[in-house]
């Protein structure tokens, strides 16, 4: 007679999940069969990072490794099985379709529930909760009837963490989008009330409407002349606030929190607890001995915990106690890290500082977007928790130092160090052995550098061998850190694709014969590729031919900007850029542009590159307005591209008594030779006629100041996020060698920069720094200055228009269109409206906002 026993996993989430896994690797007799019942229709996935979905909608890229068992007889997995009733008297589990299934033991993984408030409306078909790939697909198909229906507005209720995700989903999705939140503040749950105004700056700052302090009263279809008229999925509904306002929209996300899934516990008769979940000890047993519950369902000792790193806590108690142990849950990290819309906020430990008699260290800064603070003990020498908003960097090693002592001054920890001071921020070197890296899966810096001494050298490994880094991932740089302070040596591969770095693989498409993407590939690579990898290669190609970008197989590699060759903007229309080399433009020319802006009804700007944007292109009108200006001798701007932007100059000696040069010709010189040079990221230029510098060069990736005598070039200057003034890498230089040090700069930072790296972060990368370049550049330390110089000229030699090159190609044409089953259809969706006089972009639409005594 078989000694093989059954346990039964309600539920397959990600929780549900790390139970099978830790139990079969720790179960080397094969004590245990298991059986898993799950609800949905899919395997385990991650559900953490969930919005990524929406980026690919792809459910294979979001599954869990290893979420089919496939090839282990001792775990069996059903899907599409929800269970609606526990006989514990029987020790069995009754599914929908009336399966019986026999447990020697039983673990509720049933994780949670979508609460949705009890707001009138709330179940029309416009409305959704934001919880399973399956929601999503219901999301992305309301947002695009709303938009055919020109109602293109989402509306999330809360303001939390999921809150925050359901916005992202939406803004992906095109709409306009609205967030309430009935807190003072995003994120009130995790953050004070000095992050949270920082964050809600930023998030409104994005685009995305923030309304804090408001609750929603009602829903309702917004034709109120038709109150009969039962609501269509495709009708836009008023959401009316308690503040007298009204929001029309085509959809509304409910992201208002979520709610044990208890009710199968209830039902047989389980203890729970006051605020819901099945109520169990520190050993996750419930009230039934055979009955255990792990993860969001599971209120321990009367908590419930709705982050997964807990969630797995208890998973590993769970199997721990199956197999004999006596594992018991541990005080829970409640960190949370979170990166969204482009904004980190990051919080861990007493992050609020309830601790009696705690100090706060806080460092604001309103300029930069930034909110730092540390709780403190009273003696200010222990870490309670903090508070990271704007730039969460620090977080991978303030994290695992909360009840330890700190290192140093708190405040050097989050205070920027001063430019040029050669400070080095705190390292993962200064953690204790016992500090743990990866509060998700319990791994501490010893079981890291142990890995590392028994052959992990590197991040995959590691987090195959640890399991570090693989559920919500904000450890991974952390482990990178750890490896190089131990001294192992890192890969630089560009992606999974590539062992290569992006310079290694600039020097392999160099030296071969190789041409496309799939030759590069099929030699050199792996797999199919990527989004990074393939944007990085179109660039190398560019870089080191004349072919046309949309030539081919390269036209599929391109990003959105390049595949139409203009800028989109935020309502889906695209501005048109010519190129007005240094700011010199023919009237003739100013006439033409004015022509084609009243023509097509396009906003015009003049911009800090001394040229001229019209704003509110279709698709489908580019070809049309490029042909024009292309037969009246202008050429692409290159705006759209990682190339030379524009060279900008002031009016130098020609016109003005102060001027040393003529700036203006020096700078059309330079930007016709550079013209449509591909790069890692754009470049930029200034030339100025004296040291007045109204050419603001000095802020440029190369910047030219006249001397009495010639030029002093200057390189690696950026503006951003972290503007940096260009370094003076030469000085009194003559037009010639002006030139050829330009071209040698240019190309060596092309040969050698990383994928999307600017001049700047290049030269602080480059060993040796500005003394190393100059030697290179000035003084040929590597011997490669004929050869940059020659494929400068070859790029010089092979340059042509490619707008130019699109209107003689019919097949290149064929892609500008709106909709490619109705070419002639414009796009109904691309909306402008007036502000202050000028034309704007309706952002995917602009919500209709009504005092709510307003009828209609």
């Amino acid at each position: 007679m078989s000694s093989t026993k059954n346990v039964v996993v309600v539920g397959h989430g990600m929780v549900g999940h790390r139970f099978v896994e830790a139990l079969r690797a720790r179960d080397d007799a094969g004590v245990w069969r298991i059986t898993v019942l799950a609800e949905e229709s899919d395997a385990a996935y991650d559900r953490v990072g969930l919005t990524g979905y929406t980026e690919h909608w792809d459910r294979t890229l979001i599954a869990l490794a290893g979420n089919d068992y496939r090839g282990d007889d001792l775990v069996e997995l059903r899907l599409n099985q929800r269970v609606t009733a526990v006989d514990r008297a029987a020790r069995t589990v009754t599914t929908a379709d009336g399966t019986a299934f026999g447990y020697d033991t039983l673990v509720l993984a049933t994780g949670s529930y979508a609460f949705v408030p009890p707001v009138p409306g709330r179940d029309l078909p416009q409305c959704h909760v934001y919880r399973t790939l399956d929601d999503l697909d219901a999301i992305r198909a309301g947002a695009q009837a709303a938009i055919t229906t020109k109602t293109p507005v989402g509306v999330v209720i809360g303001g939390g963490l999921l809150g925050l995700e359901a916005a992202n989903a939406l803004r992906a999705f095109g709409l306009d989008t609205h967030i309430l939140e009935m807190s003072p503040h995003l994120m009130a749950a995790q953050l004070d009330e000095a992050g949270g105004a920082v964050l809600n700056r930023m998030v409104r700052g994005l685009g995305i409407n923030v309304h804090t302090g408001v609750s929603t009263e009602s829903i309702k279809p917004a034709q109120r002349n038709q109150p009969l008229r039962r609501s269509r999925a495709n009708d836009a509904v008023r959401v009316t606030l308690n503040d007298g306002t009204s929001i029309d929209a085509g959809v509304v996300v409910f992201a208002a929190g979520v709610r044990p899934r208890d009710e199968l516990a209830r039902e047989a008769g389980l203890d729970v607890a006051q605020r819901g979940g099945v109520l169990t000890d520190l050993s996750c047993v419930t009230s039934d001995p055979s009955i255990y519950a792990v993860g969001e369902v599971a209120a321990i000792e009367g908590r419930c915990y709705g982050l997964v790193g807990p969630g797995y806590t208890s998973a590993e108690v769970v199997a721990d106690r199956l197999l004999g142990g006596s594992a018991e849950f541990p005080e829970a990290d409640m960190s949370t890290k979170l990166k969204l819309l482009g904004v980190d906020v990051a919080s861990f430990g007493d992050a609020k500082g309830h601790t009696p008699n705690s100090l706060e260290v806080v460092v604001n800064d309103p300029v930069k977007q930034t909110y730092a603070k540390l709780v403190l003990s009273d003696d200010a020498k222990t870490l309670l928790g903090g508070i990271l908003v704007g730039d969460a960097s620090a977080y991978g090693v303030l994290r695992p130092m909360v009840a330890s002592e700190l290192p140093g001054d708190p405040l050097s920890l989050i205070a920027p160090a001063p430019e040029g001071s050669g400070a080095s921020a705190l390292g993962v070197g200064a953690l204790p052995d016992i500090a743990q890296i990866c509060s998700c899966n319990n791994v501490t810096k010893g079981d890291l550098k142990e890995a590392i001494c028994g052959g992990c050298t590197d991040v995959p490994g590691l987090k195959k061998c640890t399991l570090a880094g693989t559920s919500c991932g904000s450890c991974v740089p952390l482990l990178k850190q750890l490896l190089e302070s131990e001294g192992v040596e890192q890969s630089k591969s560009l992606c999974e694709h590539f062992s290569q770095s992006r310079a290694e693989l600039f020097e392999i498409v160099s030296a071969t014969e190789i041409r496309t993407f799939s030759g590069l590939l099929e030699r050199f690579g792996k797999g199919r590729g990527c989004d990074i990898c393939k944007p990085v290669v179109a660039s190398i190609l560019a870089s080191t031919s004349s072919d046309h970008i949309l030539d081919g197989e390269q036209a599929a590699l391109q990003d959105s900007n390049d595949h139409f060759l203009a800028n989109i903007q935020r309502n889906g229309s695209y501005s048109v850029v010519p190129r007005v080399p240094g700011g010199d433009i023919k009237p003739e020319h100013l006439i033409l542009i004015g022509e084609i802006a009243k023509d097509f009804g396009l906003y015009t700007k003049i911009t800090g590159g001394q040229r001229i944007d019209m704003f509110g292109a279709t698709v489908d009108q580019l070809p049309e307005i490029w042909r024009r200006l292309v037969e009246g001798g202008m050429e692409s701007g290159q705006a759209y591209g990682k190339s030379l932007r524009t060279v900008k100059s002031c009016v130098g000696s020609d016109w003005c008594r102060y001027g040393q040069q003529d700036s203006v010709q020096m700078a059309i010189n330079l930007e016709l030779r550079y013209r449509g040079l591909r790069a890692p990221h754009k470049v930029k230029m200034g030339v100025s006629g004296c040291a007045r510098e109204c050419a603001e060069a000095r802020s440029k990736d190369v910047g030219v100041i006249a001397t009495e005598t010639g030029w002093n070039l200057y390189v690696a200057g950026n503006g951003g996020m972290t503007p940096k003034h260009a370094q003076l890498l030469a000085g009194d230089l003559d037009d010639e060698t002006l030139i050829r040090y330009i071209d040698r700069f240019l190309m060596f930072y092309i040969r050698t920069a990383d994928r999307l790296q600017r001049t700047a972060p290049w030269l602080e990368a480059l060993q040796g720094g500005l003394d190393h370049l100059r030697e290179v550049v000035c003084g040929d330390s590597l011997g490669l200055a004929g050869e940059f110089e020659a494929a400068m000229e070859r790029h010089v030699e092979g340059y042509a228009c490619e707008w130019k090159g699109v209107l003689q190609d019919p097949d290149k044409l064929s892609r500008f269109v709106s909709f490619v089953n109705a070419p002639d259809v414009p796009d109904p969706t691309v909306t402008f409206t007036e502000n202050a006089g000028r034309k704007v972009p309706t952002p995917i639409g602009m919500p209709t906002v009504r005092p709510l005594q307003e009828t209609s």
